[in-house]
């Protein structure tokens, strides 16, 4: 019974007998079914990217179920799940920053923003009443004072870590896969003998995370989407804005042709396998 979660799944204030909390499950796979988002933090910002699936071709794609907000001057977040669980927690993170912004007379730091981010989160799991965020939530921001940049992700459990690179959604796992070969990690790269100057950038980060969620599209199974891009950038004076369109549009043919390249090349290995 514990296994399938009958009779340990009514609240998420209830264990199972081998530990587990079926809501809050529940709500893991709502995120896995969703669309896929990916953050980036680069040698010079942090970049976010969002697949937002396009249910009717009628649909207003440009001010409908946006997947990106900015919730401070320097601070922005992406959603994927339930959309409308996801803004409550902008609605939750702008609340934040205000407050901070009101109390102590500077802008909430990263960490702290995150934090409490998931603090709140994680309350939803705690009482019969409520239940989880079926949403995940990475968040782009930069402190003025200490002049540091990191990405977060807060899960629906409310807990958070901080990333080199995050994924979240349906292609969360061979995203993070191929996040992994890109040079995000300084440590990394400093052991390769490259130094820190190699370490990738937002510009190029653009193009990357476009390759990566266009790749994990499949045409013939997943709906229409949309690419939501946005950074926060020495680029754009450390305020979180969205990518320009035209840059999003280069970066999606950029993708498309190395895609199409990759296919192509492992269809000429197949082809001479057979013939050896």
């Amino acid at each position: 019974m514990a296994s399938s979660g009958s009779g340990y799944d009514l609240s998420s204030s209830t264990f199972s007998p081998d530990g587990r909390i079926f809501q809050v499950e529940y709500a893991h796979k709502a995120v896995e079914n969703a669309g896929t988002a990916l953050g980036l933090r680069c040698s010079d910002g942090v970049v976010l990217a969002v697949e937002k699936p396009l249910i009717t071709k009628m649909l207003v794609k440009e001010t409908t179920g946006r997947r990106v907000h900015t919730v401070d001057e320097y601070a922005g977040v992406a959603i994927t799940g339930f959309v409308s669980d996801g803004r409550q927690i902008v609605n939750r993170a702008r609340e934040e920053a205000s407050n901070y912004d009101e109390t102590y007379g500077t802008k909430i730091p990263p960490r702290t923003l995150a934090n409490r981010l998931s603090a709140y989160v994680h309350y939803f799991t705690l009482h019969g009443a409520l239940r989880p965020f079926g949403c995940s939530t990475l968040i782009a921001a930069y402190d003025p004072a200490t002049k540091h940049h990191s990405l977060h992700m807060v899960e629906p459990s409310g807990v958070t870590y901080e990333y080199y690179g995050a994924a979240a959604g349906r292609g969360r796992q061979p995203a993070r896969t191929e996040m992994e070969k890109l040079a995000i990690n300084p440590k990394q790269v400093a052991a390769s003998g490259d130094g820190e100057g190699t370490l990738i950038t937002c510009a190029e980060a653009v193009k990357q995370l476009a390759k990566i969620i266009y790749a994990l599209h499949d045409e013939a199974k997943d709906k229409p989407f949309e690419l939501e891009m946005s950074w926060l950038c020495e680029g754009s004076g450390w305020k979180h804005v969205g990518v320009p369109k035209k840059v999003i549009k280069e970066a999606t043919v950029w993708a498309k042709k190395e895609i199409e390249e990759a296919e192509g090349e492992e269809s000429e290995e197949e082809d001479d396998e057979m013939e050896e």
